[in-house]
């Protein structure tokens, strides 16, 4: 069992979390350490929910360069989610006996559950791993924004947010000011007036203004997430 306070998280994965060193597409070898960590987490009787960028396969921010409007560029990039999300929900199903469902924003009732609030709180009462995939179903918001909205809604803890390449925030970039200092724990507040990126902007508002605590942890830590449940001071803590 965790010793924290928390029940329920929603880890925000990257899609570059599961196309491991490759620039584009996926990585057989990341999706197994993904489904690794997310089943320990899993096995502290945590109750988890996911949500996984697309990146990977196509980002909504390419529209200029690929000369389409930001809008359908958006719903390739949500589709992307979907993809990812399908093939993360088949690994961890594969290496353990959790049941684990993906709930999508955009109907694909051949394929997925239509994310329905109600139905998703069933599905963590009762233990299920829940993937929210395809955003939130409209184009110009971030996956971001919607592991923040998703954990909202579903009444979670806080949100894990797995980065690669940075243990947490910096009062500076780490990689061009030698002498920028890592923050244990930060408050919004103090993000804000420090002009830090944290986050897409409009999903660390909405945390803001709702309380949802963020972790945010370098993923490439081997066991990071129980760690962190187990009460170790890693990454940075946003409250």
């Amino acid at each position: 069992m965790s010793n924290s306070n928390y029940k329920r998280i929603l880890i925000k994965l990257s899609g570059a979390a599961l196309s491991g060193d490759e620039k584009i597409g996926l990585n057989q070898q990341a999706v197994e350490y993904i489904t690794k960590e997310v089943i320990a987490v899993r096995d502290l009787g945590i109750q988890v929910a996911i949500v996984v960028g697309g990146g990977n396969i196509f980002r909504g921010n390419l529209a200029d360069a690929w000369g389409i409007e930001k809008a359908d560029a958006d719903m390739v990039g949500m589709v992307s989610t979907v993809i990812n999300s399908m093939l993360l929900s088949s690994a961890i199903k594969s290496k353990c006996n959790y049941d684990v469902q993906v709930m999508t924003a955009i109907s694909m009732p051949a394929v997925t559950e239509p994310y329905i609030r109600l139905k998703a709180l069933k599905h963590l009462n009762k233990g299920t791993i829940t993937i929210f995939a395809g955003g939130i179903g409209q184009p110009y918001l971030t996956t971001d924004y919607t592991c923040i909205q998703r954990a909202i809604e579903t009444n979670c803890d806080a949100v894990f947010v797995a980065k690669h390449g940075t243990d947490g925030i910096y009062s500076a970039d780490p990689n061009i000011d030698k002498s920028a200092v890592k923050f244990d724990k930060i408050s919004f507040e103090d993000v804000v007036a420090k002009n830090l990126k944290a986050m897409d902007p409009a999903a660390f508002l909405l945390a803001k203004e709702y309380k949802m605590k963020i972790n945010v942890f370098n993923f490439n830590t081997p066991n990071v997430m129980t760690r962190l449940l187990n009460g170790e001071k890693i990454g940075t803590l946003i409250e």
